[in-house]
């Protein structure tokens, strides 16, 4: 028995007439192309008076679907994030290559966006944000599959399309798998969505509620460092001062480290022990007169010296020291004025 879709973001296994060469090859997460249309959709009714741009362009995008074309082009200005960041940043070197990669061959791979619930005429990405960006500086339109999500697909088919190319780091994943808690999702929904089993995501969660958001983030994505070191970090934090670690971080050569090496330098400075000042012993001879009745030994250690008098006659010679401390004291003392 076929186990039932409970969050509705599927592809059809079969590939249809309709389907364009590139979501034969490659489907696209959560989307299904619409069925060809022979006659199109009905416009929107010239009764209304002057159409606004907005309406023109909505009327444009309709008119494309409507003719069977599954990928259309956006003006990117009106495309917003998705309400869940998945990201720590966005690379600045990766991104102009990127932006390099789509003007040399093109945009080959659309973005997924929904309708904004929340502002008519916009739109809200399910995945693509760096194709977004990128497609931004090269100040032309995106390619986009338009369609209707509820949250919870759009979280789906974020993460799965995250999860597919591999390009996000593990705290990156687990910040993501905090944010939709604290937005209430399901743990389906979100397991689903980074295609992990109970087990794991409870141990991101655990990460992402034990190291600081700000640690994080000043750490940064941290590609090469994964689930165990970063639960290692998390087991040094309650013995440390955040505080301090943070204020290391903002250092200009530290700051200049890669992700992976900041991440290295808070460990090294949590598990590394300041050593310790050696207390300095000095052990003076013994002194003794030719009968050796009495042996005379100091040793100091720091601001204390200490005075051992034994032999035969020490007790004796340690009792007439005593009875002579305030003359042998002023007598070094003068001889220290001096």
């Amino acid at each position: 028995m076929a186990r039932k879709n409970l969050i509705e973001v599927s592809v059809d296994n079969q590939a249809t007439e309709t389907s364009s060469p590139m979501t034969a090859a490659r489907p696209i997460a959560g989307f299904v192309p619409p069925a060809v249309r022979n006659t199109p959709v009905g416009g929107i009714t010239k009764t209304l008076g002057n159409i606004t741009q907005k309406f023109e362009r909505a009327q444009d995008i309709e008119k494309q679907l409507a003719e069977g074309q599954t990928i259309i082009e956006i003006d990117p200005a009106l495309v917003d994030s998705s309400f869940v960041s998945d990201r720590i940043g966005i690379d600045a070197v990766k991104l102009a290559q990127l932006g390099e990669q789509i003007k040399d061959h093109g945009q080959q791979v659309p973005i997924l966006v929904r309708p904004h619930p929340d502002a008519r005429g916009r739109y809200q990405v399910a995945y693509g944000h760096r194709r977004l960006a990128a497609v931004k500086v090269l100040g032309i339109k995106v390619r986009a599959v338009v369609r209707e999500l509820s949250d919870d697909q759009l979280v789906v088919s974020q993460g799965q399309e995250n999860n597919a190319r591999t390009n996000l780091s593990y705290i990156e994943r687990a910040l993501f798998a905090g944010r939709l808690e604290d937005r209430s999702f399901s743990r389906e929904t979100i397991m689903a969505a980074l295609g992990i089993d109970k087990a794991a995501l409870s141990k991101m969660v655990s990460v992402v509620r034990q190291v600081p958001i700000e640690l994080i983030e000043a750490i940064g994505a941290a590609p090469e460092i994964g689930r165990r070191r970063w639960m290692e970090l998390a087991d040094l934090l309650p013995k440390a001062s955040v505080k301090n670690v943070l204020a290391s971080l903002s250092e200009p050569e530290t700051k200049a480290l890669s992700s992976d090496r900041r991440f290295q330098a808070v460990v090294d400075a949590l598990t590394t022990k300041p050593e310790k000042t050696p207390k300095s012993t000095v052990a003076f001879k013994s002194w003794a007169p030719d009968d050796k009745s009495v042996r005379v030994s100091l040793k100091a250690n720091g601001k204390t010296t200490t005075i051992a008098i034994g032999a035969v006659n020490g007790p004796l010679f340690a009792a007439y020291i005593t009875d002579r401390l305030d003359d042998l004291y002023a007598d070094w003392q003068s001889k220290q004025e001096n």
